[in-house]
């Protein structure tokens, strides 16, 4: 059976009103991770198989997520700073993973994955805040009819996602806002614009639900940009997307850094850059493989993917900037190796090996003009490059999927979860007519949208912050570094 992504969307859908849609809804048991729980109310539905082997790749996977940002993204934003703000790099990084983690358990995975009533096209509600219900008994689907995992599990894997996805927003306004400043951003910003992004891409019925009731119109139960019919495997829109755009408007609104672009700021250790952007490449198979939910061939065909766009990407980085520079550096290589895990991130459970190094060769190539041409020519100071790698790289790899998915193009197809009980047998199911038209604009919707939000949300918390507690370290601040004036400490004491 193909599998489909947290936010793989059915072509079947029903001609049942949204009310009727919702009143069955409320009577199964509650949302989780866009996964439907097990419920007694579905007569017909087969029982949940938690399997072990599933189990522990998932267990695997969050370990490599959380690899991915303390010490992964840690060491490689750490590297690329000054050395006067390296140790605050670190700080922020691991204080954000901290905070976005509590947050996460006390209602985060309530809002992004439980019904929100009136609201749910939105966000989700309160029903799991304090993770109530959720215990060593509770169970979630995959995206096999039938398949599960332990909810805790989902709880966990998930919980990476926000804190990453925070922490990434850093990169924009890095070496000049105040420490306090940005764990008040880090609670806001997750709680109304990252929660909320994650409940429109990645809540749906689940498959059960579809399976059970293929009349249904599932798209009245989902989040909007599921509802749009926009899929995202791994979070191309909900991680990338949301950081970088996040992370540009942190930057235009903070300013420029004292001295930008009249004095040398080069990275103070690009072998620290280096070190983050390995750790970074091996925990990004846990953030795609793991997405998957299961431990089986479409896991492998994201982890393929993972390997050759992300090859692709670096390679393409390289060239050019070998072409037009003369010389290639590793700071490019690496850069090109962050856009082409970026890229393939919501396209990795859906093309094809070769539709993949194709869109990490592009990736490679647009991210870099970004970063060079682009933001020389506009002049924002987008510290590490946030912007020009996650949302441009994201933006490729989010409206390439919309292509890369077609069968005809080796890509895996989206399953119609409808046709499931057509033949008599609920797990097995077809593979929805795919048009290629209404596929790209459904991904432009969900990248449109992501921008939209994103970046009105983070405006509005970024200038009440401002207005509140101040943004900016002080310019005596800023000249010291942020090490000391701000943590007392210095990475490097010789």
């Amino acid at each position: 059976m193909e599998l489909t992504s947290l936010s793989g969307t059915t072509k079947r859908s029903a001609a049942s009103s949204r009310n009727a849609a919702r009143t069955l809804f409320a009577s199964l048991a509650t949302l989780s991770a866009g996964l439907l729980l097990a419920s007694p109310a579905l007569a017909d539905a087969p029982a949940i198989t938690v399997d072990k082997g599933d189990v522990s790749w998932m267990l695997t996977s969050t370990v490599l997520v959380l690899l991915m940002t303390v010490p992964g993204l840690a060491l490689f934003y750490g590297g690329l700073v000054r050395t006067k703000n390296m140790l605050s790099m670190l700080t922020q990084i691991l204080a954000i993973v901290c905070l976005v983690c509590i947050v996460w358990f006390l209602y985060g995975y309530s809002l992004a994955f439980t019904d929100g009533g009136s609201l749910n096209a939105f966000v989700g509600g309160f029903s799991k805040a304090f993770l109530a219900g959720v215990n060593t008994s509770s169970v979630v689907e995959t995206f096999s009819v039938g398949v599960g995992l332990p909810e805790l599990v989902f709880v966990c894997f998930q919980m990476t996602f926000a804190a990453i996805t925070t922490a990434l927003v850093v990169g924009g306004f890095a070496e000049r806002m105040k420490f306090g400043s940005l764990m008040v951003f880090a609670v806001l910003w997750s709680t109304f614009v990252y929660f909320p992004i994650a409940h429109m891409v990645w809540w749906w019925p689940g498959p059960i639900a579809i399976a059970t009731n293929p009349t249904m119109d599932a798209a009245a139960a989902a989040g909007m940009s599921w509802a749009f019919g926009a899929i995202d495997f791994a979070g191309g829109t909900v991680v990338h997307i949301n950081a970088g755009i996040a992370g540009f408007v942190g930057a235009i609104l903070l300013g420029r850094r004292i001295g930008y672009g009249r004095e040398p700021m080069p990275p103070h250790s690009l072998t620290l850059t280096m070190t983050g952007a390995a750790l970074l490449w091996v925990g990004w198979f846990g953030f795609n493989a793991g997405s998957n939910l299961e431990s089986n061939a479409y896991a492998a065909l994201a982890m393929a993917n993972t390997f050759i766009a992300t090859a692709g990407a670096g390679f393409s980085w390289m060239m050019i900037e070998w072409i037009f520079k003369g010389k290639p550096s590793l700071l490019g290589l690496a850069s090109g190796v962050v856009a082409g895990l970026v890229a393939v991130t919501p396209a990795c459970g859906f093309a094809g090996p070769m539709g993949a190094l194709v869109l990490g060769l592009i990736a490679g190539v647009v991210s870099y003009f970004f970063c060079s041409a682009v933001k020389n020519a506009l002049g924002y100071d987008d510290t590490l490059d946030v912007f020009g790698v996650h949302a441009i790289a994201g933006i490729i790899g989010a409206i390439g999927t919309g292509i890369l998915v077609d069968p005809a193009l080796g890509g895996a197809g989206i399953v119609d979860y409808a046709s499931c009980a057509a033949d008599g047998d609920i797990t097995t199911c077809d593979v929805a007519a795919y048009d290629m038209a209404t596929q790209v604009m459904a991904q432009a919707k969900g990248v449109l949208l992501t921008i939209v939000w994103s970046g009105v949300g983070s405006t509005v918390i970024f200038l009440l912050i401002g207005m509140v507690f101040g943004l900016r370290v002080s310019e005596e601040t800023e000249r010291e570094g942020l090490d000391i004036a701000e943590h007392g400490e210095r990475a490097y004491n010789m």
